[in-house]
């Protein structure tokens, strides 16, 4: 369904270090920054990229908005979260562990990054 996200971030060097941590507990490789200062992560699915605000004013998180990335193991996710607390970012919502709801058992993981953009690691139990 989707192309790529691109986030606003304040400092591309701190987000691409909190990112490289996080997305590399799930197997991507770091991040690549191009001519503009923007860094991008590249899949087989889809691109993730950070970027300055391109009108100049300070990146601000979508209040209401999360970025969800998939885990395909619980201790993934539990990494995953760990190396974000470990390079500036900050937990937010519970603790992880799985949620019930109308789609079933979800494991989730929530943090908030160094500029404030809410993200999230999904497993989905079986």
């Amino acid at each position: 369904m989707f192309s790529h996200i691109m986030i606003g971030a304040n400092d591309i060097e701190e987000s691409k270090r909190f990112y490289d941590a996080v997305l590399g507990t799930m197997g991507h490789a770091p991040g690549v920054i191009d001519e503009k200062g923007r860094c991008f992560y590249f899949t087989d699915k889809g691109i993730f990229a950070l970027s300055k605000p391109i009108d100049g004013q300070p990146a601000s998180h979508g209040n209401g908005s999360t970025i969800g990335f998939s885990a395909t193991t619980p201790e993934i996710a539990d990494a995953w979260h760990a190396a974000g607390l470990a390079n500036g970012g900050v937990t937010c919502e519970e603790a992880p562990g799985i949620r019930e709801g109308t789609i079933g058992k979800l494991y989730l993981a929530y943090l908030r990054d160094p500029s404030g953009n809410k993200i999230c690691a999904l497993h989905r139990v079986s």
